[in-house]
């Protein structure tokens, strides 16, 4: 039996998943994308996780999509959509906060995974890239609009012009990762970051999360307008949480 191509550990209140293809530097085929996104999917129906550390396996985090399956899928990419649009819904639709663990190369595709998570811990010996202008691809999951809002237009133009790698130490330097830590104590970092996000409120945290995701898309006014109405509404719920007590007690 084959071993599986995504490894999903349990540790309530902290999932891990595992990108395990390390022949390949953890490239996302069909099967494996597939796989990614049932773990996803079964993790978010699991009451006792609130966060999720992902990962890979061996010497890369992510390096993208499979780049032969690329190749020959892409005369029929115009009929069927997105490449990985199920994998991409399943990432940016979890609601439970997202922990990247960037244990070493995360390029193109991989580094457009990483970007979907909420919060980046890097290893030392992290490397980003965008190499989509290299291999002649257009991107789809999203890297021309994030990856300029995090770091600034013209760094994102430098990374995805030119291909050219960023280290972990620059990568900080420019806010594209919340953290560098030793190799060896990268997991152990994200497992007790996701434990600290578990020792919130878990309504307000999920308030929170939906309010920064949408805002930063957002003018400044429109976000504002819409944390002013969530918190409204919050103290509107536990009004009428309490009468609703005081009136069966």
């Amino acid at each position: 039996m084959s071993e599986s191509l995504v490894k999903v550990e349990i540790d309530a209140p902290v999932a891990t998943i595992t990108l395990n293809r390390a022949d390949a530097m953890n490239a996302l085929s069909t099967a494996m994308r597939k796989e990614f996104a049932e773990a996803l999917l079964s993790i978010k129906t699991n009451a006792d996780i609130r966060a999720i550390v992902l990962t890979g396996e061996g010497k890369a985090f992510c390096a993208g999509l499979d780049l032969p399956e690329l190749q020959s899928a892409r005369t029929n990419v115009a009929e069927s959509g997105v490449i990985g649009s199920d994998l991409l819904d399943a990432l940016s639709e979890i609601g439970i906060p997202v922990i990247a663990a960037v244990n070493g190369y995360a390029i193109t595709g991989g580094f457009e995974i990483a970007l979907l998570c909420d919060i980046i811990i890097a290893s030392e010996k992290a490397v980003f890239a965008d190499t989509h202008a290299k291999v002649g691809v257009i991107p789809a999951w999203g890297i021309t609009q994030r990856l300029p809002r995090i770091i600034g237009p013209m760094r994102a133009k430098e990374m995805s012009l030119t291909g050219n790698k960023v280290g972990a130490q620059q990568a900080y330097e420019w806010g594209l990762v919340n953290h560098v830590v030793k190799h060896e104590d990268l997991l152990s970092t994200a497992m007790q970051l996701g434990r600290d996000i578990a020792g919130c409120d878990h309504g307000s945290q999920v308030a929170i999360k939906t309010l920064i995701d949408v805002g930063w898309m957002s003018p400044i006014e429109d976000g504002l307008r819409l944390e002013r109405t969530a918190s409204i509404q919050a103290f509107r719920d536990y009004a009428a949480e309490q009468e609703a007590e005081k009136n069966t007690g």
